[in-house]
């Protein structure tokens, strides 16, 4: 039994390329913080190393025995620990942004646990749906009854996460995944829609329930305003309108360094958005920085390789012969699908920033090992899959 290799070379490249970039978009943070030159590559490197390796050990496993899922489970019940104790740790213990604490420091790291936790809330959700949904028809009131608990428990625990770590963007992430699992589990389209009506109603009270929100989406309207209003009725226009907005100065600087790398970039290492003017550009900007460097060209290069790994991944999904395979490998192909667009989406200001990472780029070890431990598990299933 052989695991894909084209999945995890695919992997590796995209690794890669993170590690390369985790060194040429850091020049401004390593003077400004008085960092060594190789502060954020050596760990970069360090974290997709090992990230790799995970990768390999995991896909050597045997999917048939139950070793490899005493792992995940161990995963999912780990981190929501940590989840649950996070809160309540001092700060010698705990990494705060955002006004929340969001790592643990574990000596010279810090692990983010809800990163680990969504890979965990996928297998759990694979081998829970396997049990409780099938392909048979039902009418609305029972399959709305089956996924009753599901939703409960989901709202309790993702509201936790959501109140103590102020993270609208995982909660957002982990609610979709739970829906489209149970979409891709056999529930009708009619729930399907129902659920998404229902997520993005809580999402609008959660939205206009914080003014800083309500600024932020206000904000983002009045930039892509003039793009839709036009099409509108005049009244309707008048009354959509927003007059006292000013634009985001991290959009408009992502806007102006996509814009000013052009088709083939400014060449690899002379981005000069990177010197101040994105203070994220390593992790959640970092498809701006890449743009202004290596162009448009290299950018599609780079997505081709994201959308040829997640099409692999779905590959590998439908030709499972265990259900609850399928919707695990469909949910880490969902995970990457759905956190590479709300990032990219949102540095060109199609959506509100969430400031989600982008998997196996962006800078940061907890997102990557995370990631190549869901690889790793999509690869030990591919070794039982004729591709």
């Amino acid at each position: 039994m052989v695991a894909d290799k084209k999945l995890f070379y695919l992997s590796c490249i995209l690794i890669t390329i993170g590690i390369v970039f985790s060194y040429s978009l850091t020049v401004f943070t390593v003077l400004f913080f008085n960092y060594n030159e190789f502060h954020f590559f050596t760990r970069q490197l360090f974290f997709g190393v090992s990230g790799i390796l995970i990768m390999f050990f995991i896909s050597r496993l045997d999917p048939d025995k139950k070793n490899s899922e005493r792992i995940i489970l161990a995963i999912l019940i780990i981190s929501f620990i940590f989840i649950s104790i996070l809160p309540f740790l001092p700060s010698a213990l705990a990494t705060a942004s955002g006004g929340a604490k969001r790592w643990i420091r574990l000596g010279p790291l810090s692990i983010s646990p809800v990163e680990f936790f969504k890979i965990g809330l996928i297998y759990f959700l694979a081998w829970s749906y396997t049990r409780r949904i099938d392909d048979s028809k039902k009418a609305i009131k029972h399959e709305v009854l089956i996924l009753l608990p599901y939703c409960i428990v989901a709202t309790i625990v993702i509201g936790y996460i959501y109140i103590t770590q102020n993270d609208l963007g995982q909660s957002v992430i982990s609610f979709f995944l739970i829906l489209a699992l149970a979409f891709f589990a056999g529930a009708s389209k009619r729930l399907f829609a129902f659920g998404t009506l229902i997520i993005m109603m809580v999402g609008i009270m959660v939205i206009f329930s914080n003014q800083r929100r309500i600024q932020r989406i206000a904000s983002w309207w009045g930039n892509i305003q003039d793009a839709f209003l036009p099409m509108l009725p005049d009244w309707m226009a008048n009354a959509l309108r927003v007059s006292t907005n000013t634009e985001p100065y991290q959009i408009s600087h992502s806007l102006n360094a996509i814009a000013h790398g052009g088709i083939f970039g400014e060449g690899l290492g002379l981005g000069t958005f990177k010197l101040g003017f994105l203070s994220e550009v390593h992790t959640d900007f970092i498809l701006s920085g890449i743009t202004e460097e290596i162009g448009l060209f290299g950018l599609g290069i780079i997505c081709f390789i994201y959308l040829w790994m997640i099409l692999r991944i779905f590959r590998i999904a439908g030709r499972c012969d265990k259900k609850e395979h399928f919707i695990f490998c469909s949910g880490i192909a969902l995970l990457l699908l759905f956190s590479f667009f709300m990032n990219a989406f949102g540095i060109i200001s199609l959506t509100p920033l969430k400031g989600v990472a982008v998997p196996l780029l962006s800078y940061g070890g907890s997102s990557m090992w995370a990631i190549c431990i869901g690889i790793g598990y999509v690869l030990m299933i591919s070794k039982k899959v004729k591709l």
